[in-house]
C-alpha cells in the first residue's frame, strides 16, 4: 500500500499537519479498501502545533519507507529547520519518494535544495520572503499548487487539500479523487489560482518615499489619471516619479492605479450586487471590457467567478434551484 508520511516539525501549522492527514487517510479505493497508510513523523516524539501539543507517532526513519512525504509549514518558517530532518529528506529525495509541501512547508523544502531550478509556490503573503531568502527557486505566487513530478509545493491553508487531492487524482484516477473530494467536501479542482486571493497594493505599503502618493492614489484612483497627475501629486517629476516606483513597489506607477481599482473591484463584487460595468466606472477603468481584462489579468479569473467565489453566489442559487424544484 502507499505509505505517505506527514513530517511534524516543531512549531506545525495544525491545519496544514491535518489535512494530508484527513484527505489520504479517508480516500479509498473503488472496493472500499484505504487508497492510503498514513503515518505522522519526526524528530521529536512530541511537538508544539500553535495551542496544542502533539504526539508523534514515528522517527525520521519512516521517510525512508515513505512513498510521499508531505512537508507541512511552520507558524515561524524563517526557523532554520534541523539538519537531521534536512538530511533525510535529501536522502528520501534520492532514492525517489515524492515530497510536497504545504503553505509555507515550502521553506524546509527550499532549504534541502530540492526546489532548485524549480517553479514553487507557498502562500502568497509569503512569497517573497521565500524568494529573497531562496532565489534559485523560481516562486509563482499566482499558483494554488505546482507538480513538478517528484517535487510538489501549494500555497496556503485550503491549496494544501487541491494539492493533496491532485495527488489522490495522480495516484489513483479521477473516480478515487472525487470521492475522496465529496468527503472532503470540496471542490476535486477549484477556478483560477492564488492570484484571487492576493490583496493587491494594500493602502499601508511599506515604502521609504512614496507614503504620501500611495495614499492620494487610495482616495482618487476612481478618476481618470494620468502619469502627469500622480507626478504633480508626488511633487516631483515623471522621470523621477517613475524610478521610484520601480525601485520601492517593483511596478510603473500606472501599474499600481490599476491594481488598487482591482483591489476596490473585488471589495465591490464581494459586498454588493453591483453590475459589472457600474462596478467599472464607479473604480476607475473606462469600460467594462477594459475592467474585465485587467482583473482577468491580476485575479486569475473573471468578475463573475470571483463573486461566485467570495459570496457563494453560485452554491445559493443552486441550492435555491433545488428548493424549487422539490416545491
Amino acid at each position: 500500500m502507499h505509505t505517505v508520511a506527514v513530517l511534524a516539525l516543531p512549531d506545525v501549522i495544525a491545519f496544514d499537519l491535518a489535512t494530508p492527514v484527513e484527505l489520504f487517510g479517508r480516500a479509498r479505493r473503488p472496493d472500499g479498501r484505504p487508497a492510503y497508510r498514513v503515518v505522522v513523523c519526526g524528530a521529536e516524539p512530541m511537538v508544539d502545533a500553535g495551542p496544542v501539543r502533539l504526539a508523534v507517532g514515528a522517527g525520521l526513519d519512516e521517510l525512508h519507507r515513505a512513498d510521499t512525504i508531505v512537508v507541512p509549514g511552520r507558524n515561524h518558517p524563517e526557523e532554520p529547520t534541523p539538519a537531521p530532518v534536512l538530511d533525510a529528506l535529501r536522502a528520501a529525495a534520492k532514492e525517489g519518494t515524492r515530497i510536497a509541501s504545504i503553505c509555507v512547508g515550502a521553506f524546509t523544502l527550499a532549504e534541502t535544495g530540492l526546489l532548485d531550478g524549480l517553479r514553487a509556490t507557498t502562500h502568497w503573503l509569503a512569497a517573497d520572503a521565500l524568494a529573497g531568502r531562496h532565489p534559485a527557486v523560481r516562486v509563482d505566487a499566482n499558483a494554488l499548487y505546482i507538480d513538478n513530478g517528484a517535487v510538489a509545493t501549494s500555497a496556503g491553508a485550503a491549496a494544501g487539500l487541491d494539492l493533496c487531492l491532485h495527488l489522490v487524482h495522480r495516484d489513483h484516477g479521477v473516480a478515487v479523487a472525487a470521492d475522496a473530494a465529496r468527503i472532503a467536501v470540496a471542490p476535486l479542482h477549484r477556478t483560477g489560482g492564488q492570484a484571487q486571493f492576493i490583496v493587491r497594493n494594500p493602502p499601508r505599503y511599506a515604502t521609504a518615499t512614496l507614503e504620501n502618493v500611495l495614499a492620494w492614489i487610495e482616495e482618487n484612483a476612481h478618476l481618470d489619471l494620468t502619469l502627469a497627475d500622480l507626478a504633480t501629486a508626488a511633487h516631483t517629476s515623471v522621470r523621477t516619479l517613475n524610478r521610484r516606483f520601480h525601485t520601492e513597489t517593483g511596478q510603473s506607477p500606472m501599474e499600481w492605479v490599476t491594481g488598487v481599482r482591482v483591489r476596490h473591484a473585488q471589495e465591490l463584487l464581494e459586498t454588493t450586487d453591483h453590475g459589472v460595468e457600474r462596478i467599472a466606472r464607479h473604480v476607475g477603468f473606462p469600460s467594462a471590457s477594459n475592467f474585465r481584462a485587467h482583473f482577468r489579468r491580476l485575479a486569475g479569473v473573471t468578475p463573475h467567478e470571483y463573486r461566485s467565489t467570495f459570496t457563494g453566489t453560485a452554491a445559493a442559487q443552486q441550492q435555491t434551484g433545488r428548493r424549487n424544484a422539490g416545491a
